[in-house]
């Protein structure tokens, strides 16, 4: 079994303090039901599931009552690939205490050799929302279920990934329409490469020998590293520049699924 660890209650105060706040805010109707998502934690231990991070979006206006992520991690479930690559399914779960959200749980992975978390976006894996009104530990149990059942799909997938060879030429092109998701595009006709100077050899050069090789596995995880952890240079103007890492989980969220539906399309029939 892989050892996993998983945040302290202090450790994970210090990055989002928001999971412990005890009240909705002032300004939720009488029929709100605040729910904290410390109890999430409680709930997901008991099967097994600790929080791995733990993460909040900056607020000035409702401090304390911003949106948060925890993502949560089970030891004993774990997908060992035959070359040796170790990938641990995860659960993300988000909520926030000024009345907008209820608790979303998103399925995604998490890839031991290059900390990288991939969250799957598909009609298959769907997320799974709880109504704070509707909260029990019951209905965490079955939403929890519901996504390790898919746990045969994510091996499919991974494998499908892994099977599938890239020609160098669909290497760029993967590159290409990854590294757009990072750059506003300002008409139709824009050409993101040549008008940042992008150099996408660079790009698909992986970092690490576990990741060489023309597999989209491979291929993908590392352009999707270098797309969020902002590892490439562009030209903005004359300036030469350095891209700058994702630090907003919901902008993370929201690329990481673009991603993986990017890669999807390389997918061989």
């Amino acid at each position: 079994m892989e050892q996993l660890e998983f945040l302290t209650t202090e450790q994970i105060k210090k990055k989002a303090p928001s999971v412990f706040t005890k009240e909705g805010m002032n300004t939720t109707s009488d029929k709100y039901v605040h729910i904290p998502t410390n109890l999430i934690i409680e709930d997901m231990e008991k099967m097994g599931w600790g929080v791995s991070d733990a993460v909040e979006v900056k607020a000035r206006q409702n401090k304390g009552y911003q949106k948060h992520m925890l993502t949560f991690r089970n030891p004993e479930v774990v997908i060992n690939g035959e070359d040796g690559d170790v990938v641990f399914p995860q659960i993300l779960v988000s909520n926030s205490h000024d009345g907008k959200n209820s608790f979303q749980f998103t399925a995604g992975l998490f890839r031991l050799v290059c900390s990288n978390g991939l969250v799957i976006a598909t009609e298959t894996f769907d997320d799974k929302k709880i109504r704070h009104m509707g909260y029990s530990f019951e209905e965490v149990q079955k939403v929890v279920a519901e996504l390790v059942e898919q746990l045969p799909a994510t091996v499919e997938v991974m494998n499908k990934f892994k099977k599938t060879i890239l020609s160098e030429e669909q290497k760029r092109e993967l590159a290409k329409e990854a590294i757009a998701t990072r750059f506003p595009k300002t008409h139709d006709n824009q050409d993101i490469i040549k008008d940042y100077h992008l150099d996408l050899d660079d790009i698909i050069k992986p970092v690490r020998k576990e990741d060489e090789g023309n597999d989209l596995w491979n291929v993908f995880n590392t352009i999707q590293e270098k797309v969020l952890d902002g590892d490439f240079e562009y030209i903005s103007g004359v300036k030469m520049r350095k891209a700058r890492r994702i630090k907003n989980f919901k902008q993370d969220m929201k690329i990481n699924k673009q991603l993986y539906n990017i890669a999807s399309q390389f997918v061989a029939a």
